[in-house]
């Protein structure tokens, strides 16, 4: 049995054995780790410290927010003052509105989002290179050059007074984007998969429920999560579509919020704002990995 010889280095003292060398380790100049601790402090502080403010000026009454200084402590703590933006303020109609609105849209912008990334990447047709750009292009259309066109139409249908004009309208501006991203995490997904299912006999749909859809899980809570916070801050549409107060979404009704006879109570307002803010800062925290890990996927060739 041939083998290679290789040689063999001897050290000073004969031995036939090389001396091990300790491995080099790299240390970052401690100069370096500090400046690095000092701009994540610098940057948690700038992120942290408005939302303390914003908590601490909601427990504020109105002549305490309007008399003392902005960075004060609150003289007396009122918590009525989330009592008051529930019930005096409508925060529960709010986001129940915004609620009917935001979770409708957000199903069929991912349902046919889903379906048209899978036939842009997976199916072989002719034309799909021409319908990607055409989904591409419905990105670069500003929202306000629809919103006077869409009025007509929906008053012309009968569809005004409803919210069916905010669901409709969120699930056609969020499709372009959706149909981009899910055919791009589409394109990390084997091939081989679809084409073994196919030789055991799966249709089109068949494959795409239950093999697709399982691999992209990731992707679509990514992307739904990402939509959701673009429809749930938003403002011009809801305040275009929504003339009656029962139907206004969150983000109207804080622009509106004010109280008895048409004065502003700043303690119920930023209560109100800690609700909405706080609520969908949960909603992240929650699904943060599983934001990651969809983040991720997309990037990588499977």
């Amino acid at each position: 049995m041939a083998t290679i010889d290789t040689p063999v280095k001897t050290s000073v003292g004969g031995s036939g054995h090389a001396p091990v060398r300790a491995p080099r380790t790299r240390r970052g100049r401690p100069g370096s780790r500090i400046w690095i601790k000092v701009v994540v402090a610098l940057l948690l502080v700038v992120e942290v410290y408005p939302m303390i403010w914003m908590f601490l000026t909601s427990l504020k009454s109105n002549d305490d927010y309007l008399n003392n200084s902005t960075w004060s402590l609150p003289t007396t703590w009122e918590w009525s003052n989330y009592t008051e933006a529930w019930t005096t303020g409508h925060i529960g109609l709010y986001v129940q509105n915004s609620l009917l609105a935001v979770v409708p849209a957000l199903a069929l912008m991912l349902l046919l989002g889903t379906a048209a990334g899978f036939a842009l990447q997976v199916m072989v047709w002719k034309g799909r290179s021409l319908t990607l750009l055409v989904f591409l292009a419905g990105m670069m259309v500003p929202p306000q050059m629809i919103l006077l066109p869409l009025f007509t139409v929906y008053f012309q249908t009968g569809l005004s007074g409803t919210l069916w004009p905010l669901i409709l309208t969120y699930t056609g501006t969020g499709l372009p984007l959706t149909v981009f991203m899910m055919a791009t995490y589409y394109r990390g997904v084997p091939r081989e998969l679809f084409e073994a299912a196919t030789i055991d006999g799966a249709g089109i749909l068949r494959a795409f429920r239950t093999i697709s859809l399982p691999l992209v899980r990731n992707a679509l809570l990514t992307v739904g999560l990402v939509q959701f916070f673009f429809i749930w801050n938003d403002l011009l549409i809801a305040l275009t579509f929504t003339n009656n107060q029962d139907l206004r979404t969150i983000q109207v009704g804080l622009l509106n919020f004010t109280g008895d006879f048409g004065a502003t109570r700043y303690g119920p307002l930023f209560a109100a704002i800690c609700i909405n803010v706080f609520g969908t800062l949960l909603i992240y925290l929650f699904l943060n990995q599983k934001v990651m890990k969809g983040l991720t996927s997309g990037a990588l060739k499977g």
